[in-house]
C-alpha cells in the first residue's frame, strides 16, 4: 500500500494536537507525516504577557516540537501559498530557500496575525504581542523607557517615556497592561528620579465593555481593579493615527508616547488568501468535519477556519481562542486518519470550558463551566487552567518554578538588549509579507524541477 503524504501547515496549537494526533493513530507504513514550522517550538500564548513582564522565562512557554512529535519530518520554514489542485504547498525555508512540499492531504493550521485595521501608523509605530520575539522585545522596551525617563532632566520627555498606552481591551490586552503596569510601578523604587506616581499606563478599546465574553459582572470587576491599581481605562475609544511620539485617539485626544501598544484583534494568516477558497469573515468556510468545500484533501483548523459552532447553532462559528484550536486540531486528525483509512469524519463539537483572565496579584476573574469566580479563587482557577493545558510535563514544572522564584525573589528588571537598535514594530517583528498571490502559487507549483522532500 502506498503512504499517504499528510502535510500539517502550523506549529501553533491546532496543528501540533493533528500531528500528535495522527501519530497515535496511524502506523509508520500508513501515512508519512510532515509539519510546516518556522520555530521549532509550540507557543503557550495565552502566557506572553508573563514573559513580557519577566514572571516567565521564555523558554518555560516555547515546547520543543521535536519533544512532543516522534517521526513527524519537521519543515523549517514559512508557507507562502497553497496550491490545491497541484497538491503543492509552497514554503520558504529559514534560508530563505523556496521549496515545494507535495501532499495527498493537508491540515491548514496557520493561525493569525495581528489585525491594525489600516489605521495609519499603527504597522509602522505599534508594538504588537503575538509571539516570543514581541513579548521579549516589549520587556526590553518598557525598561528602556524607565532607563531614559530617569537620565533625562526635561520633564516633558520623561512624561512622554513614562505614559504607555496599550490598545484592546480583550484578554490579552488586559493581562498584559495588567502586568505591564505591575512591573513599571515595582521597577520604579530602583530609580532616584521616577516616583510611582508619575507612570501613567492608558488601556483603550472601542467596545463599550471590557472583555464583554466574561458577562457584566466579572468585566466590571476587572475594569474597577485596573482602575483602583492606576491604569486609565477607555471605552468606545480607538486610535485614529499613531507617530513618532504621538499617538491620536478617535475622541480627539493627542498624547505624548513612545509605547503604543496594540492587541486590538486578529485577522487570519494571509496564507488564506492564496486559494482562491470561500471564506467567513477572512477565516476559511469549512464543514462541520473541518474539510474545505470544494477542495480535495484539504482540511481547516484554528484561527484561519471558519468552524460552524454547533453547541450554539444557527449561524454561529467557533471563536478563535485557543481552548477551540486544540480541540479543533484533535478532531481533524480523526478525521484525516478517518480518511486514510476510507472511513467516516466525525463533526467537530465542543462546550466551551470558561474563561480564566489573570491579571496578576491576587486580581484574577475566571468563569469555569459558567461559574462567576474573582479574587484569590479565580487566580487559582486560572494558573491551574493554563497548568493542565500545557501540553508537557517539562513546561509545567519550568513555569510553576518561575513562577514560585519570582513570587520570593521579585525582578531585577535587567534589559537584554538582544534587539537594541532594530525596530520591534509589528511590521518588523510579525513578518505577514511574501506571501503568494493564487496565480503566483500556480506558476511555482508547475515548475519542472522535483520538489524535496519524501
Amino acid at each position: 500500500m502506498t503512504r499517504r503524504r499528510i502535510l500539517i501547515v502550523g506549529g501553533g496549537f491546532a496543528g501540533i494536537a493533528c500531528a500528535r494526533r495522527l501519530e497515535r493513530l496511524l502506523k509508520p507504513g500508513e501515512a508519512e507525516l510532515a509539519l510546516v514550522a518556522p520555530l521549532g517550538y509550540e507557543l503557550y500564548l495565552p502566557l506572553l504577557p508573563q514573559v513580557a513582564a519577566g514572571v516567565l522565562t521564555p523558554q518555560s512557554i516555547a515546547v520543543s516540537l521535536r519533544r512532543v512529535l516522534r517521526r513527524t519530518r519537521i519543515v523549517p520554514g514559512a508557507a507562502l501559498g497553497v496550491d490545491p489542485v497541484a497538491k503543492v504547498c509552497v514554503v520558504r525555508l529559514i534560508t530563505d530557500e523556496v521549496v515545494r512540499e507535495r501532499y495527498d492531504l493537508v491540515v491548514l493550521a496557520s493561525g493569525s496575525v495581528t489585525r491594525s485595521f489600516d489605521i495609519p501608523g499603527v504597522p509602522e509605530h505599534a508594538h504588537g504581542m503575538k509571539n516570543l520575539a514581541e513579548a521579549v522585545a516589549m520587556r526590553d522596551h518598557v525598561i528602556s523607557q524607565l532607563d531614559l525617563a530617569d537620565a533625562t532632566d526635561d520633564p516633558l520627555e520623561r512624561a512622554a517615556r513614562l505614559r504607555f498606552v496599550v490598545v484592546g481591551g480583550g484578554y490579552a490586552g488586559t493581562e498584559t497592561a495588567a502586568y505591564l503596569q505591575r512591573l513599571t510601578l515595582a521597577a520604579a523604587r530602583r530609580y532616584p528620579a521616577l516616583r510611582p506616581e508619575l507612570i501613567e499606563w492608558h488601556l483603550v478599546d472601542v467596545a463599550p465593555r471590557l472583555m464583554p465574553e466574561l458577562g457584566d459582572q466579572l468585566g466590571d470587576k476587572a475594569m474597577k481593579l485596573l482602575r483602583r491599581r492606576g491604569i486609565e481605562v477607555a471605552l468606545g475609544v480607538s486610535v485614529a493615527s499613531a507617530g513618532p511620539g504621538e499617538v491620536v485617539l478617535t475622541d480627539g485626544r493627542r498624547m505624548s508616547t513612545h509605547t503604543l501598544l496594540w492587541t486590538a484583534g486578529i485577522a487570519p494568516s494571509p496564507l488564506i488568501a492564496s486559494m482562491e477558497a470561500q471564506t467567513v469573515r477572512g477565516r476559511l468556510a469549512v464543514t462541520t468535519e473541518l474539510t474545505v468545500p470544494g477542495l480535495d484533501g484539504v482540511f481547516a483548523v484554528g484561527d484561519a477556519a471558519a468552524v460552524p459552532d454547533l453547541v450554539t447553532g444557527g449561524d454561529a462559528i467557533c471563536p478563535p481562542t485557543a481552548q477551540h484550536a486544540l480541540r479543533q486540531g484533535r478532531t481533524a486528525g480523526t478525521n484525516v486518519a478517518a480518511r486514510v483509512r476510507g472511513q467516516r469524519l466525525r463533526p467537530y463539537r465542543h462546550r466551551d470550558l470558561g474563561l480564566v483572565v489573570d491579571l496578576g496579584g491576587f486580581g484574577s476573574v475566571s468563569r469555569p463551566l459558567g461559574i462567576p469566580l474573582s479574587g484569590f479563587a479565580a487566580q487559582v482557577v486560572a494558573r491551574g487552567y493554563h497548568l493542565l493545558a500545557l501540553p508537557t510535563l517539562v513546561a509545567r514544572t519550568r513555569v510553576v518554578t518561575n513562577w514560585v522564584l519570582h513570587a520570593v525573589a521579585g525582578d531585577d528588571f535587567v534589559r537584554t538588549g538582544f534587539l537594541a537598535r532594530r525596530p520591534t514594530t509589528i511590521r518588523d517583528m510579525e513578518g505577514t509579507g511574501g506571501y503568494l498571490t493564487p496565480d503566483e502559487v500556480r506558476a511555482v507549483s508547475v515548475t519542472p524541477h522535483p520538489a524535496p522532500g519524501p
